[in-house]
């Protein structure tokens, strides 16, 4: 791959977020000849963690960076998804692209953690990571920014990405307080793991009341499962994120039912030592870049995990980003030229998710109701999930086409 000649083009580049934006942004960059540097609080690349999706346009990427034949490997399978009703029998059953507009043999559903180490693998003897540390200030002077850690190490960079998350530290630094870009969901979600007793296998089952969900998902029979308790909530539960033993009670007062493996999970929620508990959320900016910083993945335009897409739209924005920065001599060019062609793109994929689904998080009886009698006809479920919305689902994974950007360089 040619790389970019110009001595004006900036080179040294710190990441900051090694979970999926951020090593996918650092393999493309150090693809273009660029010296990049990724930060990550974390003590080392998270491993495990639940299942996301890979497709559309974000599969051409993988395979672009060679990474499809183990990514294949690493394919979950997920083969039925089963409703229960307030009882906890089974209402229906469907194959999970059937209603996130994927298509069968080729999506892939892979555990984050996998998709996390194939990213970091190919980088590790040729990207500097630096483990266990974060921003604590940066200052772009228009010619560089300069950057001090926690850790008291100085460094001076020529941009500097922030790929590190909804609750992204570098957009605070820079860009200010989260609240303003912040899109609240009306959704509270508690997920963790558990021993798999249930006997479950490549498969996840949904319990449903108005506004509340209980989920269990099943990868491998000897692997824990993930348990999921959602609900939904017109004001998000600010007071609860300082105190873990607040979030435990809130998520557990929402489920008082004794059906199903209703009080499992609940149990099991409450002595996790692994529970993430979040609001479901969006980030909406009107500008993902400021002098020579800018953001990618969730930190610039999360979608939640409503829209299913929030890993793909990473992976693509990851190679439109270094490939806009290695074809422009300025930095100012290409991070605008990185949004036009992005943002489009990812607020598409954003609407996805916009007033969550009555299929997987009904809000109100009538939303149950109509679900389970769908379910419980199986050719009226077909048509249903075979509708022009489902078509717009798939069409929306794919809108975006990648610039061959080595073929221009």
């Amino acid at each position: 791959m040619t790389h970019p000649t110009s001595t004006s083009t900036p080179r040294r580049v710190l990441v900051s977020g090694a979970s999926i934006a951020g090593p996918a942004l650092a393999y493309w960059l150090d693809r273009y000849g660029f010296e990049v540097t990724v930060l990550e609080k974390a003590a080392a690349v998270r491993g495990g963690g639940y299942a996301i999706d890979v497709r559309g346009t974000a599969r051409e990427v993988v395979d672009c960076m060679g990474l499809l034949p183990r990514l294949r490997k690493a394919h979950i399978d997920t083969r039925r998804i089963s409703f229960l009703d307030a009882a906890g029998d089974t209402v229906g059953a469907v194959r999970p692209e059937q209603f996130t507009g994927g298509e069968s043999g080729l999506d892939l559903e892979i555990r984050r953690g996998d998709l996390a180490d194939a990213l970091y693998e190919p980088l590790r003897d040729r990207v500097e990571f630096l483990f266990g540390d974060s921003i604590a200030t940066l200052d772009d002077d228009g010619d560089a920014v300069h950057v001090v850690l926690d850790s008291g190490i100085r460094r001076t960079f020529d941009l500097v990405i922030g790929a590190d998350g909804l609750h992204s530290n570098t957009r605070r630094l820079v860009f200010g307080p989260e609240e303003p870009f912040h899109r609240y969901l009306g959704h509270v979600f508690a997920g963790f793991t558990l021993p798999n007793d249930f006997g479950f296998s490549h498969e996840a089952f949904l319990w449903s009341e108005p506004g509340r969900t209980a989920a269990v998902y099943a990868y491998e029979p000897h692997e824990p499962v993930h348990g999921f308790l959602t609900f939904v909530r017109e004001t998000p539960p600010l007071e609860a994120f300082r105190d873990p033993r607040a979030q435990r009670d809130l998520v557990a007062s929402h489920f008082p039912e004794q059906v199903w493996e209703v009080p499992r999970l609940v149990a099991a929620m409450r002595t996790a030592e692994d529970l993430f508990f979040d609001i479901v959320s969006q980030i909406h900016m009107p500008s993902w870049s400021h002098g020579r910083v800018a953001l990618a993945g969730d930190a610039a335009h999360a979608t939640s995990f409503l829209s299913g897409q929030g890993s793909s739209i990473a992976l693509v924005g990851a190679y439109i980003l270094a490939g806009e920065l290695a074809s422009h001599t300025d930095h100012s060019a290409a991070f605008a030229a990185y949004e036009r062609r992005m943002r489009p793109f990812a607020e598409d994929n954003q609407a996805l998710a916009s007033g969550g689904s009555p299929i997987v998080t009904p809000r109100t009886r009538a939303e149950v109701d109509a679900r389970n009698a769908l379910l419980r006809d199986s050719e009226a479920m077909t048509r249903e999930l075979s509708t022009p919305g489902a078509e717009t689902r798939r069409a929306t994974h794919s809108a975006l086409t990648l610039p061959d950007y080595a073929a221009a360089l």
